[in-house]
């Protein structure tokens, strides 16, 4: 690999991973093993360390896999003190991958301090793709992919869950959340009351044998875990809100509206022209509507 600085960037060209100084990313599996690529496993099996968030479940899926890595706990309650020692590493030429329980690291994990303290210090940064919850349940959804809106976990507490719920309610992008087991429920009967019955897609199980897809529905969804209690972290896919149309005005509203304009100083076609830009309507009608007989 030959690497350029340019400013407080490095430019990478890739020849033979893992090289010495570069933080990897790398994708795991979000259930099924097979889909851990052989790029990754390649990275995973040649790095010099691997920060994980939790060593033991990350220790059996590398054993799993017959790699031997060295490992150490990155996560969010000691990542303040450990992310100065992997700097240090990246600066002392070490290779170091960063993986999380599952999926790609960085979305809803400390990976994204450790990643943005490395291109601040100027360290080559390089993403090895793999599975991600987010985009399999939004793809597999049924609902509008693409613009979408991600919020990871809300807050656990009901009245800022609500509060967050809220400012999201007139969000016209698909909105993909995560949630725990023992909230789910809560979190569903918050969204009924404060989104509606929108349409909607619980996704559980991704990738694994009991995959399952609850929906349509936001009430049909939380009619099914009431029935069956959740298990395991969710994913929700729910469609974003619908635009609210312009309040249609009557010719009466709007003959009064374009003489008002007229009486400030336009001319009746510069009205007519101003208030078609302002309701999209035409502005051979409103002109219509000034000259039409009382």
């Amino acid at each position: 690999m030959v690497t350029a600085r340019v400013g407080q960037s490095r430019i990478v060209e890739q020849a033979s991973e893992p090289a010495s100084g570069v933080l990897y990313l790398v994708g795991t599996p979000i259930g099924n093993l097979g889909d851990l690529s052989p790029r990754a496993r390649r990275v995973l099996e040649g790095v010099d360390r691997i920060a994980c968030e939790d060593t033991r479940h990350s220790g059996q899926l590398l054993a799993g896999l017959g790699i031997r890595s060295r490992l150490l706990s990155f996560h969010q309650h000691n990542q303040t003190a450990r992310i100065p020692e992997l700097l240090a590493a990246l600066t002392a030429g070490e290779s170091l991958a960063v993986i999380s329980d599952a999926g790609l690291p960085g979305i809803s994990d400390p990976g994204e301090a450790l990643v943005a303290a490395a291109r601040a210090g100027g360290h080559a940064v390089i993403c090895v793709p793999g599975p991600c919850a987010v985009t399999t349940a939004l793809v597999s959804s049924g609902l509008p992919s693409g613009r979408f809106c991600f919020e990871g976990f809300l807050p656990a507490k009901a009245s800022q869950r609500r509060q967050r719920l809220q400012e999201l309610a007139a969000e016209e992008r698909t909105l993909v959340l995560f949630e725990a087991p023992h909230r789910l429920i809560e979190l569903l009967d918050d969204l009924l009351v404060t989104l509606g019955d929108r349409p909607m897609q619980v996704a559980r199980e991704l990738t694994k044998r009991h995959e399952q897809q609850i929906g349509p529905s936001v009430g049909a969804a939380l009619e099914h875990f009431r029935r069956v209690p959740p298990r395991g972290e969710c994913t929700l896919v729910i469609g974003g809100a619908t635009p609210e149309q312009p309040a249609l005005r009557s010719d009466a509203e709007l003959t009064e509206e374009l003489r008002g304009k007229v009486a400030s100083g336009l001319s009746a076609s510069d009205a007519a022209r101003q208030l078609a830009a302002e309701t999209g309507l035409s502005r051979r009608s409103l002109y219509a509507l000034l000259h039409q007989p009382e």
